[in-house]
């Protein structure tokens, strides 16, 4: 004969489980604000975008019109202006990236160092991360202005001439990369100083013992600790530098001709000034693929850094 469950125990579990319920209902009902936002303010407009890209643009009720399949993106890719700019974006990335990375743990490394004064060099660094992007272009512009800027002015005291920063094209995309390593190493300089007062002491200490110089302690040492760290900071900023748009407003507009004319200010004058709504919501999407899976790239290999470091 089976054995019958007592009433008490019965209750008691229902009762559990109803606390159960009701507390996974509090705490939704308290995600819900914020996942109602999130999903009005990112979700939607990728959708919105999404959507126009495999439509014609209707410019009266300013959404989707008739629907045209890939007709949108097979036009974008037969642009050569569209390959152009990911080509422009591409250099900046390339060695704007790495020399961020580079000169943020660098200098964390030596601001770290015992020395009188660091404190305020590293409030110092904090400036220019305050700085709004369209006042830091601005600001470096008339740095570099080739007339008057105090840029060329130092150089002709030191006996080199005055260079057209934004009249050559290889200058200008060395000032917009010198602008945005600039601004942007602060930050990664906070991220190495807390990644540095975070290493274990003891194996400082034992290389101090040992007699290694600060050039070996760095590169045997600390280096080999970091390169989690240093793939983790890469992979945040690379996040950060993809969305590059309102510096190369601010300081070239795209120029000279198209030398600085990365892919999001291409996007930005197709759809608000050739009024191409639907072939830059392609262009959006097809950027949007790409960083993803570079992203995802990224984040595999430091996964497995991490795993063997």
């Amino acid at each position: 004969m089976m054995k019958s469950v007592p009433p008490a125990k019965t209750d008691v579990s229902r009762s559990r489980w109803r606390d159960q319920v009701g507390d996974l209902f509090e705490r939704w009902s308290f995600l819900m604000p914020s996942i109602l936002v999130l999903t009005v303010m990112l979700a939607y407009p990728i959708f919105y975008t999404i959507e126009i890209s495999f439509a014609s643009f209707d410019i009266a009720t300013f959404g989707a019109g008739e629907w045209i399949g890939w007709a949108n993106y097979e036009e974008v890719i037969g642009d050569y202006r569209f390959w152009d700019s990911l080509q422009v974006t591409l250099i900046y990335l390339v060695i704007a990236l790495p020399l961020q990375v580079m000169l943020g743990f660098g200098i964390a490394f030596l601001i770290n160092a015992e020395w009188w004064g660091r404190s305020a060099l590293r409030a110092l660094f904090i400036i220019p991360m305050v700085v709004a992007p369209v006042v830091a272009g601005g600001m470096w512009r008339m740095i570099l202005d080739p007339l008057w800027g105090i840029m060329n002015y130092w150089m002709g005291l030191a006996g080199i001439g005055s260079l057209d920063w934004f009249g050559d094209p290889k200058l200008a995309m060395a000032a917009i990369i010198i602008i945005d390593t600039w601004r942007w190493t602060p930050f990664i300089v906070l991220i190495a100083t807390a990644a540095l007062l975070a290493l274990p002491k003891d194996v400082f200490e034992a290389a101090k013992i040992d007699g290694a110089n600060w050039w070996s302690t760095l590169w045997s040492v600390a280096v080999p600790l970091l390169v989690p760290i240093i793939a983790a900071t890469f992979v945040i900023r690379w996040l950060g530098a993809v969305k590059m748009f309102d510096i190369v407003l601010a300081a070239t507009y795209g120029g000279p001709g198209k030398a600085t004319n990365i892919i999001n200010l291409f996007i930005y004058e197709e759809a608000f000034r050739s009024l191409r709504f639907a072939e830059s919501a392609a262009m959006a999407v097809i950027v949007l693929v790409l960083t993803m899976v570079l992203t995802g790239i990224f984040l595999r290999g430091s996964r497995k850094l991490e795993e063997l470091f």
